[in-house]
């Protein structure tokens, strides 16, 4: 489960889906755009959909941009620390993300995903549940710690050799 080849290949998953979402929302956009002012008809769900895909786009993206290890970050110690020290900050750092990615996107997120779905609560425009929409939430959680895992081992292998 933590071999480079699935890394890999949910890598590949997960970009995929991020350029189809891309262009499915810059269509959505330029259908909203023509409808607006070419058509003089406005589009009522447009708006709120590219909304939505926003959403699964961003967070999408932050699971992926923390599987390639790109994530904005202040590097400053990290710079300056090397060898052994290096890669006891580096797990550390990787801990706190797999933390926070635990207890706010995974649990928040899950029990966002509950409460719109026992209040059964829908968009206002499309009347999609926003439990649909929220699941997002905890799926790109997990697909942080999933990828905290596979880089805190990456640095536990060197830190032992």
């Amino acid at each position: 489960m933590l071999n480079a080849s699935f890394k890999l290949n949910l890598d590949k998953v997960i970009s995929s889906l991020l350029i189809i979402l891309m262009t499915l929302m810059v269509l959505n956009v330029t259908w909203q755009v023509l409808s607006r002012y070419v058509v003089q008809n406005p589009s009522s769900f447009t708006d709120e959909l590219s909304r939505y895909m926003l959403i699964w786009l961003g967070m999408l993206g932050a699971a992926y941009v923390a599987g390639q290890d790109q994530h904005i970050a202040i590097d400053i110690l990290p710079r300056r620390l090397h060898g052994k020290s290096k890669m006891k900050l580096m797990i550390l750092i990787n801990a706190v993300v797999l933390l926070f990615a635990f207890l706010v996107m995974v649990l928040g997120g899950s029990n966002l995903v509950y409460i719109t779905f026992i209040l059964k609560q829908k968009s206002a425009t499309m009347q999609i549940p926003l439990a649909y929409i929220y699941t997002i939430l905890p799926v790109s959680g997990l697909l942080v710690i999933y990828y905290q895992i596979f880089q805190i081992s990456h640095h536990y292998r060197l830190y032992k050799s």
